[in-house]
């Protein structure tokens, strides 16, 4: 993806859609759009998946919560959202394989009662995905469930266990924002919509945007506008629409990091009951162990989510019943915060019965013409897609269908056949296969190239140097956190490890994207402040 070929195209061409926000649901719209033929832009204002999209707990799941709530309060939209998330599953497992795998969950149980009622819940919620073929739940004795996952609490009677699924979230939205580009569309990020352009009649017809690495500005003309900021949605709907009323109720959730040796194996952990009524989870990602998530309102879009000190208490004191250990604050590697896009039915209409926590909506505003796609979650990005791409259709008057429920992502189109060279580690060449699929002989072409690239950043992590070059030359790595926090995972894994290696790969950035020194000091000085930021926040 070369930015600035992408950006003279969205200058210059006249598009059927403009998708604005490049997380999981605006690359998963602009891939469906290109596939039924129409001509896409995808900007946003940051880098691809900057916000809610690369802050998940990264979970492929239909919700065994909202299963839980489903038949306790009688209320059939949770079971709705529930069975979109197990449908679209199987999608996400089969569609981005190199990122995504099935993923086992014990959830510990302290009596006979409560292993029988999870083992019947979860059933259940298997029976809702039989179509996906993942093992079914099980009870587990305590013999099993220690040998299965030797660190959790031995005071537990027994465990249940079932299947969900598990992806990188961050490179899973590259991934579909590659393939999207792939298809035709132009593509950018850190690209502003600064105001709509209208009409006579108070139709949008253009934009106003902002180069935020430049400063320069343009207009992009486009016949539909499609709105998927997620948490951010209410304001391009009120810029498009002063008239309307807010939809957006945002939820703060946080996850620590902590390391393996606290909770070693491939399996996850599901803890069933805390104090705010929460399911927490104690999930293997990469190298580390994440703890999350919680749930509390947040007010302030204008500033990044933090972990904080009170946080980590509440994490941790409700993983010390389930676990032989935990670590002390001071083991903290790192932690993270998302928001949550949870949307609330329109007041004029009184018979709307959507609550805070059912499915997406696709929203028309009749005056202005903006589409808007608000809420939903991760699983099921892709029907959120298709009912917003009907929509689309049905405005331009086009009859093409979905497409994406078998379309391979970039990254898992051919069959990965390339032999590891004997000089390759073998946890750096794993974690290419892992992370970019079949496109990693790209990588070891850099290598072949330049043999220096082999060369570990870290000596605790597997990430080379020569995933550095080919970030900037494939996936428009735009700035050193591009880098850390969302091509490879690095920032939300350890933050020291981030501030001993930042000036490592500031240097092959800048060779690559031809930064003078100013620009280098200020990528420095930016990134280590923000990641002691972190750190302050968090452990003090």
């Amino acid at each position: 993806m070369n930015r600035n070929e992408n950006l003279e195209r969205i200058k210059n061409e006249h598009f059927d859609v403009c998708v604005i926000g490049a997380g999981a649901s605006g690359a998963g719209v602009a891939l469906d759009a290109a596939l039924r033929g129409l001509k896409v832009a995808l900007i946003d204002k940051g880098d691809f998946s900057c916000e809610t999209s690369s802050k998940s707990t990264k979970l492929i799941h239909g919700g065994v919560r909202y299963l839980e709530q489903a038949f306790k309060n009688l209320d059939f939209g949770q079971l709705k959202q529930v069975k979109h998330g197990l449908a679209e599953r199987k999608y996400l497992l089969s569609n981005g394989s190199h990122l995504s795998r099935p993923l086992g969950i014990i959830t510990p149980v302290f009596s006979f009662i409560e292993g029988l009622y999870y083992t019947i819940g979860l059933k259940m919620y298997g029976w809702f995905a039989s179509k996906d073929q993942l093992p079914a739940a099980r009870w587990l004795s305590k013999k099993e469930m220690i040998l299965g996952s030797p660190d959790i609490t031995q005071k537990a009677h027994s465990a249940v266990m079932y299947f969900d699924g598990q992806l990188d979230d961050a490179r899973f939205a590259l991934a579909l924002s590659q393939t999207a580009h792939q298809q035709g569309v132009a593509t950018a990020n850190y690209l502003e919509l600064i105001d709509f352009k209208k009409d006579s009649s108070n139709k949008i017809t253009g934009a106003n945007l902002k180069n935020i690495i430049t400063g320069e500005s343009f207009e992009i003309k486009s016949k539909v506008f499609v709105n998927c900021t997620g948490p951010f949605a209410d304001h391009l709907r009120l810029l498009a629409n002063p008239a309307e009323e807010s939809r957006i109720k945002p939820s703060k959730g946080v996850h620590i990091v902590i390391p393996k040796k606290y909770f070693a194996g491939e399996k996850a952990l599901l803890i069933p009951k805390t104090k705010d009524g929460r399911l927490i989870f104690v999930i293997p990602f990469q190298s580390e162990i994440m703890i999350g998530t919680t749930d509390t309102k947040y007010d302030n879009l204008n500033e990044e989510p933090l972990l904080n000190n009170s946080e980590i208490d509440y994490l941790l004191e409700t993983a010390e019943r389930y676990l032989k250990a935990i670590p002390s604050k001071s083991e903290i590697k790192s932690g993270f915060g998302g928001i949550r896009p949870l949307i609330s039915a329109k007041k004029k209409n009184p018979n709307d019965t959507k609550t805070l926590l059912r499915d997406h909506e696709v929203e028309i505003d009749e005056e202005s013409g903006l589409v808007s796609l608000l809420g939903g979650k991760w699983t099921t990005y892709r029907l959120m897609a298709q009912d917003t791409c009907d929509a689309i259709c049905e405005i331009l008057g086009y009859g093409n269908l979905c497409k994406t429920k078998d379309f391979k992502l970039l990254g898992s189109q051919n069959v990965f056949q390339t032999k590891r060279p004997e000089n390759f580690p073998l946890e750096c060449f794993e974690h290419l296969k892992s992370s970019y699929g079949d496109q990693t002989p790209k990588i070891m072409n850099l290598i072949e190239n330049r043999p220096e690239l082999l060369s570990k950043i870290h000596v605790d992590y597997p990430f080379i140097k020569a995933e550095v070059i080919y970030t900037c030359q494939y996936e428009m790595a735009q700035t050193v956190r591009d880098f850390f926090a969302r091509r490879t995972r690095w920032e939300i894994l350890d933050w020291n490890a981030c501030l001993e290696s930042v000036e490592s790969v500031l240097d092959l950035m800048a060779e690559e994207l031809g930064w003078d020194e100013e620009r280098k000091d200020k990528e420095m000085n930016a990134y280590k402040a923000l990641l002691m930021h972190f750190k302050s926040v968090a452990l003090n």
